[in-house]
Protein backbone atom coordinates (compact mmCIF):
# COMPACT_ATOMS: atom_id res chain seq x y z
CA UNK A 1 0.00 0.00 0.00
CA UNK A 2 3.10 2.41 0.59
CA UNK A 3 4.51 1.94 -2.96
CA UNK A 4 2.79 4.19 -5.52
CA UNK A 5 3.61 8.13 -4.88
CA UNK A 6 0.80 10.05 -3.41
CA UNK A 7 0.30 14.10 -4.14
CA UNK A 8 -2.04 15.88 -1.98
CA UNK A 9 -3.75 19.50 -2.48
CA UNK A 10 -5.47 21.70 -0.32
CA UNK A 11 -8.03 23.41 -2.43
CA UNK A 12 -5.65 24.41 -5.49
CA UNK A 13 -2.61 24.39 -3.43
CA UNK A 14 -0.04 21.21 -3.26
CA UNK A 15 0.50 20.31 0.36
CA UNK A 16 1.81 17.70 0.21
CA UNK A 17 3.62 14.84 -1.67
CA UNK A 18 5.39 11.28 -1.48
CA UNK A 19 4.56 7.60 0.33
CA UNK A 20 1.53 6.99 2.23
CA UNK A 21 2.87 7.39 5.78
CA UNK A 22 4.79 11.04 4.55
CA UNK A 23 1.54 12.44 3.02
CA UNK A 24 -0.73 11.05 6.10
CA UNK A 25 2.06 12.95 8.50
CA UNK A 26 1.95 16.03 7.07
CA UNK A 27 -2.00 15.94 6.24
CA UNK A 28 -2.35 15.87 9.21
CA UNK A 29 -0.17 18.46 10.78
CA UNK A 30 -1.88 20.50 8.31
CA UNK A 31 -5.69 19.86 9.09
CA UNK A 32 -4.60 20.17 13.09
CA UNK A 33 -3.52 23.84 12.02
CA UNK A 34 -6.27 24.49 9.09
CA UNK A 35 -9.50 22.41 10.38
CA UNK A 36 -11.46 23.40 6.98
CA UNK A 37 -9.01 22.95 4.48
CA UNK A 38 -10.50 20.92 1.62
CA UNK A 39 -8.35 18.05 1.09
CA UNK A 40 -8.24 15.98 -2.01
CA UNK A 41 -5.40 13.00 -2.35
CA UNK A 42 -4.16 11.40 -5.38
CA UNK A 43 -2.23 8.64 -6.67
CA UNK A 44 0.48 9.58 -8.54
CA UNK A 45 0.56 6.31 -10.66
CA UNK A 46 -3.74 5.90 -11.98
CA UNK A 47 -4.89 9.64 -10.95
CA UNK A 48 -7.45 7.62 -8.46
CA UNK A 49 -8.11 9.60 -5.33
CA UNK A 50 -7.06 8.18 -2.17
CA UNK A 51 -9.48 8.52 0.86
CA UNK A 52 -7.41 8.93 4.44
CA UNK A 53 -9.15 9.28 8.01
CA UNK A 54 -7.52 12.26 9.45
CA UNK A 55 -9.49 12.35 12.58
CA UNK A 56 -7.63 11.82 15.76
CA UNK A 57 -4.28 12.04 17.33
CA UNK A 58 -1.26 11.60 14.95
CA UNK A 59 -1.01 8.35 16.34
CA UNK A 60 -4.29 6.75 15.72
CA UNK A 61 -3.82 8.48 12.24
CA UNK A 62 -1.14 6.11 10.95
CA UNK A 63 -2.27 3.67 13.00
CA UNK A 64 -5.29 3.58 10.89
CA UNK A 65 -2.87 2.92 7.61
CA UNK A 66 -3.33 0.34 5.53
CA UNK A 67 -0.42 -1.96 6.07
CA UNK A 68 1.44 -3.81 2.58
CA UNK A 69 -0.69 -7.35 2.47
CA UNK A 70 2.82 -9.13 1.85
CA UNK A 71 4.77 -7.98 4.96
CA UNK A 72 1.41 -9.09 7.19
CA UNK A 73 1.36 -12.75 5.42
CA UNK A 74 5.16 -13.02 5.88
CA UNK A 75 4.62 -12.11 9.59
CA UNK A 76 1.91 -15.08 9.97
CA UNK A 77 2.36 -17.45 7.10
CA UNK A 78 2.41 -20.71 8.03
CA UNK A 79 5.44 -22.90 6.89
CA UNK A 80 4.16 -25.38 4.45
CA UNK A 81 5.87 -28.25 2.69
CA UNK A 82 6.56 -28.13 -0.90
CA UNK A 83 4.81 -30.59 -2.59
CA UNK A 84 6.68 -33.04 -4.89
CA UNK A 85 6.52 -32.56 -8.46
CA UNK A 86 4.16 -34.30 -10.99
CA UNK A 87 4.23 -34.73 -14.25
CA UNK A 88 2.09 -32.46 -16.89
CA UNK A 89 2.40 -29.11 -17.65
CA UNK A 90 4.28 -26.42 -14.74
CA UNK A 91 1.78 -23.82 -13.27
CA UNK A 92 2.49 -20.90 -15.50
CA UNK A 93 -0.40 -18.47 -13.09
CA UNK A 94 -2.56 -19.16 -16.15
CA UNK A 95 -5.93 -17.86 -15.88
CA UNK A 96 -8.82 -19.38 -17.92
CA UNK A 97 -11.38 -16.75 -18.69
CA UNK A 98 -13.53 -17.18 -21.92
CA UNK A 99 -13.16 -14.99 -24.94
CA UNK A 100 -15.30 -14.81 -27.91
CA UNK A 101 -14.09 -14.85 -31.38
CA UNK A 102 -15.74 -15.77 -34.89
CA UNK A 103 -15.27 -19.00 -36.18
CA UNK A 104 -12.21 -17.92 -39.07
CA UNK A 105 -10.15 -16.48 -35.86
CA UNK A 106 -10.93 -19.98 -34.06
CA UNK A 107 -9.95 -21.86 -37.68
CA UNK A 108 -6.89 -19.78 -38.02
CA UNK A 109 -5.58 -20.46 -34.27
CA UNK A 110 -6.49 -24.46 -34.58
CA UNK A 111 -3.70 -24.08 -37.22
CA UNK A 112 -0.88 -22.87 -35.25
CA UNK A 113 1.61 -24.61 -33.52
CA UNK A 114 1.07 -25.35 -29.79
CA UNK A 115 -2.52 -24.40 -30.18
CA UNK A 116 -5.40 -21.49 -29.88
CA UNK A 117 -3.66 -20.66 -26.34
CA UNK A 118 -0.26 -20.23 -27.02
CA UNK A 119 -0.55 -18.57 -30.19
CA UNK A 120 -2.93 -15.94 -28.14
CA UNK A 121 -0.46 -15.38 -25.43
CA UNK A 122 2.01 -14.52 -28.12
CA UNK A 123 -0.32 -12.15 -29.72
CA UNK A 124 -0.94 -10.45 -26.81
CA UNK A 125 2.90 -10.14 -26.14
CA UNK A 126 3.84 -8.88 -29.22
CA UNK A 127 0.81 -6.23 -29.18
CA UNK A 128 1.77 -5.37 -25.64
CA UNK A 129 5.76 -4.65 -26.92
CA UNK A 130 4.74 -3.61 -29.92
CA UNK A 131 1.79 -0.77 -28.37
CA UNK A 132 4.35 0.02 -25.64
CA UNK A 133 4.50 3.64 -25.97
CA UNK A 134 1.12 4.46 -27.36
CA UNK A 135 0.25 2.47 -23.79
CA UNK A 136 2.04 4.60 -21.91
CA UNK A 137 0.70 7.49 -23.63
CA UNK A 138 -2.78 6.83 -23.31
CA UNK A 139 -2.42 5.67 -19.65
CA UNK A 140 -0.67 9.53 -18.93
CA UNK A 141 -3.63 11.23 -20.55
CA UNK A 142 -6.06 9.46 -18.45
CA UNK A 143 -3.91 9.89 -15.44
CA UNK A 144 -3.57 13.85 -15.86
CA UNK A 145 -7.48 13.94 -17.30
CA UNK A 146 -8.58 12.16 -13.86
CA UNK A 147 -6.43 14.84 -11.51
CA UNK A 148 -7.47 18.23 -13.91
CA UNK A 149 -10.99 16.79 -13.93
CA UNK A 150 -10.71 17.07 -10.61
CA UNK A 151 -8.69 20.15 -9.40
CA UNK A 152 -9.46 22.48 -12.36
CA UNK A 153 -12.86 21.18 -13.67
CA UNK A 154 -13.96 25.23 -13.06
CA UNK A 155 -11.27 26.84 -14.75
CA UNK A 156 -11.31 28.68 -17.94
CA UNK A 157 -10.78 26.61 -20.46
CA UNK A 158 -10.89 23.18 -19.05
CA UNK A 159 -12.87 21.59 -22.03
CA UNK A 160 -10.09 22.98 -24.52
CA UNK A 161 -7.55 21.60 -22.48
CA UNK A 162 -9.02 18.64 -21.79
CA UNK A 163 -9.60 17.98 -26.27
CA UNK A 164 -5.84 19.42 -26.44
CA UNK A 165 -4.81 16.42 -23.80
CA UNK A 166 -6.18 13.89 -25.52
CA UNK A 167 -5.06 14.71 -29.07
CA UNK A 168 -1.52 14.91 -27.29
CA UNK A 169 -0.96 18.80 -27.98
CA UNK A 170 1.07 20.30 -25.34
CA UNK A 171 1.21 23.92 -27.05
CA UNK A 172 -2.51 24.16 -27.29
CA UNK A 173 -3.09 22.92 -23.49
CA UNK A 174 -0.40 25.09 -22.41
CA UNK A 175 -1.98 28.17 -23.74
CA UNK A 176 -5.37 26.70 -22.16
CA UNK A 177 -4.09 26.10 -18.46
CA UNK A 178 -1.39 29.10 -18.55
CA UNK A 179 -4.10 30.49 -16.40
CA UNK A 180 -4.74 27.91 -13.93
CA UNK A 181 -3.12 27.86 -10.32
CA UNK A 182 0.27 26.75 -10.90
CA UNK A 183 0.73 23.93 -8.37
CA UNK A 184 -2.45 22.42 -10.57
CA UNK A 185 -1.34 23.47 -13.27
CA UNK A 186 2.52 22.07 -12.79
CA UNK A 187 0.86 19.01 -11.04
CA UNK A 188 -0.73 18.00 -14.42
CA UNK A 189 1.97 18.71 -16.59
CA UNK A 190 4.13 16.34 -14.78
CA UNK A 191 1.46 13.89 -14.76
CA UNK A 192 1.11 13.99 -18.55
CA UNK A 193 4.78 14.01 -19.52
CA UNK A 194 4.39 10.68 -21.35
CA UNK A 195 1.09 11.98 -23.17
CA UNK A 196 2.52 14.42 -25.64
CA UNK A 197 2.82 13.21 -29.47
CA UNK A 198 5.72 15.40 -30.17
CA UNK A 199 7.83 13.14 -26.99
Amino acid sequence: MNLFPLTAFAGKRKVAAGNLHAVAQTLKELVTHEPDAQILIFNDDNGQQVDLNLHGSLAEVLQRLPRAPVAVEEAVAPVTPVAPRTAGRPKLGVVAREITLLPRHWEWLATQPGGASVALRKLVEHAQRDNKALDEQRQARETAYRVMSALAGDEAGFEEASRALFAGQRDAFMAQAQTWPADVREHVLRLAQAAWSNG
